[in-house]
């Protein structure tokens, strides 16, 4: 018996898409796909002007009450993305987000250069017909090693002696400076390894001593019994922007209720080294 040889293109198998699952969506308006839906249906159809669909066995049509995103009784949340690129050659400092909107948003904001911000919907103030807020930078906070050489570190000298227990009390035979705030971290020189070590975040000072909250993350036990201090100021209180050539925004309305959304603004400037 004669073999048959093989097919030159064998058909492969169906590839099964894997991760989280969305429904795309077509406009004819547009003649693009403008949104992704969290919801996934087992069928779809349109009939008489409605949109149905099967869930679970279940028949639900669309778009007639007016509760929003709640699709088979979860209720999810509206987020758009959006980039702002203005002169994309040059780093620019983004300082504030404006919303012409009925409603105020979350708004989540990274750069290039890998600088994060989010803006709490509480956060904003609503000025002549729209609502503002200022960018604070939350990439990092407490600060790393690497922001040590920033004008927000302000040396305080070497402690006398502190306490053991929480909350830790530092005492310092020199005034200190009022420059110095609740709220700043302080660091502690560890003899180890000769780099800067988090103590903890200011509660309390007067004239010569300071309290810390040792148990906050990162936060260790000073190597010795006079160890050099300096002190951080919160990089998120401090903060007067995001540093990038582009930012990315998405934004996101909480809730079932309707909400409209006309435009986003954000003041910028440019950075100059």
């Amino acid at each position: 018996m004669a073999s048959i040889p093989a097919s030159p293109n064998p058909v492969s198998p169906p590839q099964i898409p894997t991760g989280e699952l969305y429904t795309l969506t077509y406009s004819d308006g547009v003649s693009g796909w403008p949104s992704f839906y969290s919801y996934h249906p087992d069928y779809m159809v349109g009939m008489n002007n409605y949109f149905y669909t099967f869930s679970g066995g279940n028949l639900y049509r669309h778009n007639t009450n007016q509760a929003r995103n709640n699709f088979y009784g979860e209720q999810y949340n509206c987020k758009i993305t959006t980039v702002i690129n203005e002169s994309p050659l040059e780093s620019k400092l983004f300082e504030t987000v404006s919303l012409e909107s009925d409603s105020p948003w979350n708004v989540s904001m990274d750069t290039d250069m890998s600088n994060t911000a989010f803006i709490n919907n509480t956060w904003f103030e609503f000025k002549e017909g729209a609502y503002y807020a200022a960018i604070k930078n939350t990439a990092q906070s407490p600060s790393t090693l690497n922001d040590f050489d920033f004008r927000s570190v302000n040396g305080i000298g070497n402690t006398t002696g502190f306490t053991m227990t929480n909350p830790r009390v530092f005492t310092f035979s020199v005034p200190i400076d009022s420059i110095i705030s609740i709220g700043d971290y302080l660091y502690y020189l560890n003899q180890y390894n000769n780099s800067p070590a988090l103590a903890g975040v200011i509660t309390a000072k007067d004239a010569t001593t300071i309290t810390v909250d040792s148990t906050i993350n990162g936060a260790t036990n000073p190597t010795t019994n006079t160890p050099l201090m300096m002190a951080l100021k919160n990089s998120i209180a401090e903060s007067h922007g995001i540093l990038g050539h582009y930012a990315l925004m998405t934004l996101e309305n909480i809730g079932p209720a309707r909400a409209e959304l006309f435009a986003i603004e954000s003041i910028l400037m440019k950075s100059y080294p």
